[in-house]
Formats: C-alpha cells, sequence, structure tokens
C-alpha cells in the first residue's frame, strides 16, 4: 500500500509520499515521487498502485517531456500526456496483469505550475487516464491508505491555511496511518512549492528525525482529551452506578 498526500494551498502545494513498497512478504523502500525543474516547468508526480505500471509510464513519460517539454505551457496538458502513457501500458499489459490475478493498478497526483498557468495546480489522475482537478473547497487529496489520515485533515486544513501549518497537519495524518498500517512507513519525501517560484524543493525525513514530533503529538492528544468536560457523561455514568448498587 501507499501514502502520498497532497495539499494545494492559496500560497502552494505541500506534498509527502512514504516510501514502503509491500510484495508478498517482502518490504522494501522506493521512491514514489518524480520532480521536473525546468525553467518555467516544474511540476511533480506522486504514485500509488502497481510499481511495473508505475515505471513504466513514468519510462514513457519521461522520454515525452524530453521530446515535448516545450509544448506543455500549462499543467493539464502534462497530466494528459502521462494519462496517455497510462493508457499506452494497459493497452500493452493490462491482460496479462489481470491473467495473473492482479488489477490494473495506478492513480498519481500530480502538480506543480507550468509558464502559462495563471495559478499552481493540483490534479488526481485515475488508472483509466482520466482526472480532476483538486479545487479550493477541499484543497487536498490522499491516493492509497486513504482512511487513517483523512480524519485530520477534514477538521483543519483550508485553502488559507499557510505551507507551515499544511506541513505540520500533513505529517500528523501521514502518522495516524502508519500507526495505523503496517504497509505505511518511513522514510518519508515531503516537497514543497511556492506559487509563481518555478520551482519545487524536496526533503527526505527518517524515522528518527520526527519521532519527537510523534510524541508531542501523542501526549498533547492524551491531555487535551483529559480536559474535556467530564459533566455530560454524569447521566450514563450515574445509571451504571445504579446498577452496580443494586
Amino acid at each position: 500500500m501507499t501514502y502520498c498526500l497532497a495539499i494545494r494551498t492559496r500560497s502552494g502545494i505541500v506534498g509527502i509520499a512514504d516510501t514502503r513498497i509491500t510484495s508478498g512478504r517482502e518490504t522494501t523502500k522506493a521512491r514514489k515521487l518524480y520532480l521536473h525543474n525546468r525553467d518555467k516547468h516544474s511540476l511533480f508526480i506522486m504514485t500509488s498502485g502497481l510499481r511495473s505500471v508505475r515505471d513504466k509510464a513514468l519510462t514513457y513519460f519521461k522520454e515525452a517531456i524530453a521530446e515535448r517539454d516545450e509544448s506543455f505551457n500549462k499543467l493539464y496538458k502534462a497530466v494528459n500526456a502521462f494519462g496517455e502513457q497510462v493508457k499506452r501500458v494497459a493497452d500493452e499489459d493490462k491482460n496479462s496483469i489481470e491473467d495473473a490475478g492482479y488489477n490494473f493498478d495506478l492513480s498519481a497526483l500530480v502538480g506543480g505550475q507550468l509558464e502559462d498557468d495563471d495559478d499552481h495546480k493540483l490534479f488526481m489522475l485515475y488508472p483509466q487516464g482520466n482526472w480532476i482537478e483538486v479545487g479550493e473547497g477541499t484543497p487536498f487529496s490522499i491516493i492509497g491508505n486513504t482512511g487513517y489520515g483523512k480524519p485530520i485533515l477534514d477538521r483543519t486544513i483550508n485553502f488559507d491555511s499557510s505551507l507551515e501549518f499544511a506541513l505540520k497537519t500533513g505529517f500528523l495524518s501521514f502518522d495516524a496511518t502508519r500507526l495505523s498500517s503496517n504497509d505505511v512507513e518511513f522514510p518519508i519525501d515531503v516537497i514543497i512549492y511556492k506559487k509563481d517560484s518555478f520551482n519545487i524543493v524536496m526533503q527526505r525525513y527518517e524515522k528518527d528525525e520526527l519521532r519527537f514530533i510523534s510524541k508531542i503529538w501523542n501526549d498533547s492528544l492524551t491531555e487535551y482529551i483529559n480536559n474535556i468536560p467530564d459533566e455530560w457523561m454524569q447521566k450514563v455514568f450515574d445509571k451504571l452506578q445504579e446498577r452496580v448498587s443494586n
């Protein structure tokens, strides 16, 4: 499984991708994040799904970028090009993959800004090669293991969140997923894109570097729960006491 998260705010984009690869009983690490920074062409692709499909589609896309980069003046055109490569791989390999008992599966988050984009963009691409744009109403998207980390984002993130707040909340979302699922794990690759900068920066973090944040969050959460008023629980505990007394 995978945990890839991208958050688009008014000031830019934050992305987090784990690196755990699970195949049967084997566990390995591999980057799930591709960056392209060239002149005013800045984009990233984060993927979830079959590694073989990802590697082949990305190889084809890199070739397309090398040959036609200048023609991609808006990000949606690059997303279309990557979607074309996913469909190309499906034409070549889908039948043999499904005959082997696997689902043809590749989802992607594509974000950044190209020279004629009036703003930074974020898209979610499906295995069929079609996509949706992530808008201001729900300014984040997760691919892979989506269940455990989404609630904290739903409660806190909005389009006006700062990049710093988005990264902190995004990490806590990843950490919740990591604690509840054994197929998501450190190290993580973090990317940040600031609007109109045309430069995506990336940093890898190991578990020991961020362990202290997990502890702060655990301790703070316990404290906050203990500080929630108790009066509303009194009715049910009174009934419990009556049953015990009788």
